[in-house]
């Protein structure tokens, strides 16, 4: 998959592509059908999304509380697994969000990506304020020889799947649930970074990952999946919160214990998994309490991890969304 950060001038084989509009945020199955209507009408032309980085209301509302699901890095890898060959990821500053909608479809879907044919949500809106909507896009799309599809949301028992619905079953302290709308497990993406080693004292050495700008989970236990920088995908336990027995920490981080692993993986970028919630986050007489503890979370963790593949939903590809 190549990524471009620009519209502009692009190369030939980057232009005349299948593209999905949106941003992508969780990249869940509803996402994946707006990628396989994509292809579906066009399986002649390169399959394309063209996102936005950062999201949109990262830029108008940045006082609120991080609540991506995916960053740049993770978007594009599942983006990729669903066979995506282009992803135009442009920049969403204040100047981009002047543009008007008309501008939007002119200079950057015709001119300057030469869109063959597009695909989005019925609810996909763009421009300065939100002022093109999907009726506008047709519009002006026909006009331009650019064909469309408009992809009903994609829904279950419970209503429609969505990033948001995805967002309240992880605050809720659900993965399971959240990786069966996403089609495999939520996973947040970091550098390890030093700590202050107290899991080392305890028996129980942890991997450190800074939240960052990922929404935060229901604080507590998770039976986990690690991979690693190589690609080696490693069982463990973790803890995201504030750590109230060792001192309560100004911001939620995701402290996970590999099972059997001794390695150094400080400045690594790895990806922790959640794979089933354990209990919630809570604070204890003392250390020797918050080590029998730990001890049994691991060992509940080796159950579930040892169960085998019922904790991983299947992966999502192209041709099932």
């Amino acid at each position: 998959m190549r990524i471009f950060s620009t519209w502009r001038d692009l190369p030939a084989a980057a232009r005349g592509a299948s593209v999905a509009l949106g941003n992508f945020d969780g990249v869940h199955r509803g996402h994946a059908q707006v990628l396989a209507a994509t292809h579906a009408a066009r399986p002649d032309a390169p399959r394309a999304v063209l996102t936005f980085e950062p999201h949109p209301r990262e830029l108008f509302r940045p006082d609120d509380p991080p609540f991506r699901l995916t960053l740049s890095v993770e978007r594009a890898a599942a983006l990729r697994q669903l066979g995506t060959a282009l992803l135009f990821e442009l920049p969403f500053d204040r100047a981009f969000s002047a543009m008007t909608a008309e501008e939007f479809v002119v200079e950057v879907l015709h001119r300057g990506l030469g869109a063959r044919h597009l695909a989005c949500g019925a609810d996909f809106a763009f421009g300065h304020r939100r002022g093109g909507n999907t009726a506008f896009l047709a519009e002006r799309a026909e006009a331009l020889g650019i064909g469309l599809t408009l992809v009903p949301a994609l829904t279950d028992a419970e209503g429609p799947v969505s990033s948001s619905r995805i967002r309240r079953l992880l605050q809720d302290g659900y993965p399971e649930r959240a990786a069966a709308l996403l089609g495999r497990p939520w996973t947040i993406r970091g550098p390890v970074e030093h700590g202050d080693a107290r899991g080392r004292t305890i028996g129980f050495p942890t991997a450190n990952v800074p939240l960052g700008r990922h929404l935060e989970p229901a604080r507590g236990v998770y039976a986990v999946r690690v991979r690693l920088a190589d690609g080696r995908a490693l069982p463990g336990v973790a803890n995201i919160g504030r750590r109230p027995t060792l001192g309560e920490a100004p911001k939620s981080r995701v402290e996970a214990h590999l099972f059997d692993f001794a390695e150094d993986l400080y400045g690594q970028e790895v990806g922790v998994s959640l794979l089933a919630f354990l209990r919630e986050e809570r604070k204890f007489p003392s250390l020797d309490a918050l080590r029998a503890q730990i001890a049994r979370d691991a060992g509940e963790a080796r159950k579930l991890l040892w169960q085998g593949p019922a904790l991983d939903p299947p992966g999502l590809s192209a041709a099932d969304p």
